[in-house]
């Protein structure tokens, strides 16, 4: 099925960050754990399937968006809802472990609000750039953001295109979550010693 990339696709996901996966991510990083998130969504209607954040407080392995996928298939819902029928969202720009994991469980794209300079610039998380740069020799932006397993682009590229009286709505909207993960990644910074995670 077709993703429209329009209004109504950038509001539901942007709502579904701010009311779904953020309240899930206060809670995370609260425990000593990192602001990334992720969310799925039917194509068919964008109707919400699991909303999750990141765990790597028990495990190094559980980025949100893997933690996500580890929650969907541990759930009987996976057993009725078929991976190329969901939109995949991603508060940040998938990792390189995530990106696999989304085509390895069979998603055809993703979606995502922060991009990998944002992580390394306004959260002071540098890892996604330096794994892309130090194993694949890759530069910022580098990877195919279409292949042959999903098409993977941000937020702001489908408000982009939207008319200014149709964007300005999303565009503030965009800016109150902004405020809020900017208050998330100061608590993250402030704690972030006292977990065990291996790059935190």
């Amino acid at each position: 099925m077709e993703i429209k990339e329009n209004a109504d696709l950038a509001s539901r996901l942007l709502n579904v960050m701010e009311h779904d996966i953020l309240p899930l991510t206060e809670k995370g990083v609260a425990g000593g754990n990192k602001v990334f998130g992720g969310a799925l969504l039917r194509k068919s209607d964008l109707s919400l399937v699991m909303a999750q954040t990141n765990n790597e407080t028990e495990n190094p392995l559980w980025h949100g968006e893997v933690h996500l996928l580890k929650c969907f298939y541990e759930h009987p819902v996976s057993k009725t809802e078929k991976t190329k029928d969901m939109i995949f969202l991603s508060t940040h720009e998938p990792c390189t472990m995530c990106m696999s994991a989304i085509a390895w469980a069979g998603f055809d794209n993703f979606y995502y609000f922060f991009s990998h300079q944002d992580s390394r610039d306004s959260f002071a998380i540098p890892h996604d750039l330096k794994m892309l740069k130090e194993v694949f020799g890759l530069e910022p932006g580098g990877y195919n953001h279409d292949n042959a397993f999903w098409r993977g682009r941000g937020i702001f590229d489908v408000i982009a295109s939207l008319p200014d009286d149709q964007a300005q709505p999303l565009l503030d909207q965009a800016r109150r979550i902004r405020d809020r993960y900017a208050d998330l990644s100061q608590a993250y910074q402030a704690s972030k010693d006292d977990n065990a995670i291996p790059l935190n």
